[in-house]
């Protein structure tokens, strides 16, 4: 008699387990939540109470990682606010607005987006407010914009907010005008958070409310497999509410959280030091407030990226416009410094190489102080000088990369309308980083992008072709990586660069029983055919959190209990 059998036993399946000591088997036992033994060990651990799954032949492999996502605002996008692809025309954009709207009381708010950066110059008007001041029917609006950086707010939402054309701009930011001075409702950077500050007390703001909304979250991502991520900006009202979620078993994922330090974007408070008082309050079990974020620059699309070259001269930006950082050299070493003494990591947010080397910089300077067990994550990072790209590997900086963001795509095609062709197509040097060494990371900055499907970034890497098939070519194929790395890229490096390979990543004895049955063996298929996988089933420490099956798809897996 077995006196430690397994609860859970997998059979008869393909399992990739990404570690080196048993890279494939057939069985997987599970007790407790945890990877209780591999292949012929995991037989060993059948006993009459055992619940037995069939697999019959389905490809099973560790469950994906997304080092970057904003996961309550999809939430929240997905249960409250009108969701719109940033592909839209503004004839089609404006026709959503008025659906949504219809739906609304008269003095309701029309929320949420996205608008695609490349629409920036055409919305840019008194004409185009007036559209969407008829769209909503005299209902304030507020609209993000496809990096939710910026907003598009209408006349009555600028009137609520108390912005009209004398309106100071506010440090870091933009309230754009027309050429006679009148302010248009395109809000740039901090200039939104004017108008963010308005939906206090509109938005579900409690944390019940917030809780239902990072649920909902999260059970998206368990549908594309994803069960355990870090949360990019997060506020301490979202902290509160994965600690309750947690506290109620309701956590279903590895969260590890980003306390702002800096926010030009989405108008929370408390920032800094006084969401990094509730670290501690706020930790459970399956939540991890290990992280500060910062943002260093905005978007290269508004001329708010940082570079160390100009922008083109005829974008419509100052004479040698090069954009700024948020923070001098002296405030992000004081920022990094003082919360490396405390063990606490950071992800900062660089869209532009003069952002990225300034980090570089200063991380050298924490380490040089011994300060070597914090994390660090250059977000984003498209533009990296070539003289910079072996220093992620030397300093141990990872460079979170959110492939939707930057493959052929209305983003890509708004870069390229502001800086040098030779310059805008030299987005993402992934090929590069690995060669040196580097540790790449894969997010996906949803709801930034449309959906956080990995697969579709998989092949992103890969190709450097749009999954999606909407816009033709290759960015750069140079930098293309292997499938077997982009496989890493959100599983085992993902773990690493959040701190979860304690628990995440791969399939090893004692780590959470986090794994995903797919559709395909992605090393069985073409790669073609590897941007369309998906999810048939995602187990979280053990239990199941997603079937397709009740979706109407078929399901791989029978179960039955031992005899």
């Amino acid at each position: 008699m077995n006196e430690n059998p397994a609860d859970l036993l997998m059979i008869n399946g393909t399992i990739d387990t990404l570690t080196a000591q048993n890279p494939r088997v057939s069985a997987l036992a599970v007790r407790g939540g945890r990877v209780a033994g591999l292949g012929a060990d995991a037989e060993r651990l059948r006993a009459p109470g055992t619940i037995v799954v069939d697999l019959e032949g389905a490809y099973v492999m560790p469950a994906l990682l997304d080092v970057h996502n904003h996961h309550m605002l999809a939430g929240q996008m997905d249960l409250f606010e009108l969701d719109a692809p940033p592909t839209l025309s503004l004839d089609e954009l404006l026709e959503a607005v008025a659906r949504r709207a219809e739906g609304l009381d008269p003095d309701e708010w029309v929320v949420g987006g996205s608008w695609g950066a490349g629409l920036l110059n055409e919305i840019n008007s008194t004409q185009a407010l007036a559209r969407l001041d008829a769209a909503t029917g005299g209902r304030p609006a507020l609209l993000k914009d496809d990096s939710k950086h910026n907003r598009w707010a209408n006349s009555r939402a600028l009137e609520l907010t108390g912005i009209d054309d004398t309106t100071t701009d506010p440090e870091g930011g933009q309230i754009m005008r027309d050429a006679d001075g009148h302010a248009t409702g395109v809000l740039i950077e901090a200039g939104g958070v004017l108008a963010e500050k308005a939906l206090t007390g509109l938005r579900p703001t409690s944390t019940q409310d917030l809780a239902r909304a990072a649920a909902r979250g999260i059970q998206i991502l368990h549908s594309y497999g994803i069960t355990g991520f870090q949360d990019a900006a997060t506020s301490v009202q979202l902290m509160r509410a994965l600690k309750a979620l947690d506290d109620t078993g309701q956590l279903h994922a590895w969260v590890v959280s980003s306390m702002q330090a800096n926010d030009l974007i989405f108008g929370t408070t408390p920032l800094g030091e006084e969401i990094i008082a509730h670290r501690d309050e706020t930790r459970s079990t399956h939540h991890r407030p290990e992280f500060i974020k910062i943002f260093l620059d905005g978007v290269p699309p508004s001329g708010t990226g940082a570079f160390l070259e100009p922008y083109l001269p005829d974008a419509g930006f100052p004479d040698c416009h090069c954009g700024t950082t948020t923070m001098d050299p002296d405030e992000l070493e004081v920022w990094l410094m003082r919360t490396a003494e405390r063990g606490i990591s950071a992800k900062i947010h660089c869209t532009g190489d003069a952002s990225v080397r300034l980090v570089l910089d200063t991380v050298e300077k924490v380490r040089a102080a011994g300060h070597t067990e914090p994390k660090y994550h250059i977000a984003h990072g498209q533009f990296v000088h070539p003289d910079d790209i072996a220093r992620f590997a030397a300093l141990d900086v990872t460079a979170d990369i959110s492939p939707a963001l930057w493959f052929p795509g209305v983003i890509s095609e708004a870069i390229a309308t502001v800086l040098p062709a030779d310059r805008a197509s030299k987005m993402q040097p992934n090929r590069a980083l690995l060669d040196m060494g580097a540790r790449i990371a894969g997010g996906s900055d949803w709801p930034v992008s449309v959906s956080p499907n990995a697969w579709e970034a998989i092949y992103g890497l890969v190709t450097r072709q749009d999954p999606t098939g909407q816009f033709p070519g290759t960015l750069w194929p140079e930098q293309a990586i292997t499938l077997e790395e982009a496989i890493r890229v959100y599983t085992t490096a993902c773990a690493e660069a959040m701190g979860l390979d304690d628990v995440a990543g791969s399939l090893a004895p004692g780590k959470s029983a986090d794994f995903v049955v797919l559709s395909d063996d992605p090393h069985e298929i073409d790669i073609d055919a590897v941007r369309s996988i998906t999810a048939r089933q995602t187990w979280f420490a053990g239990t199941k959190v997603y079937d397709a099956a009740s979706a109407g798809e078929t399901n791989p897996a029978k179960a039955q209990t031992s005899a």
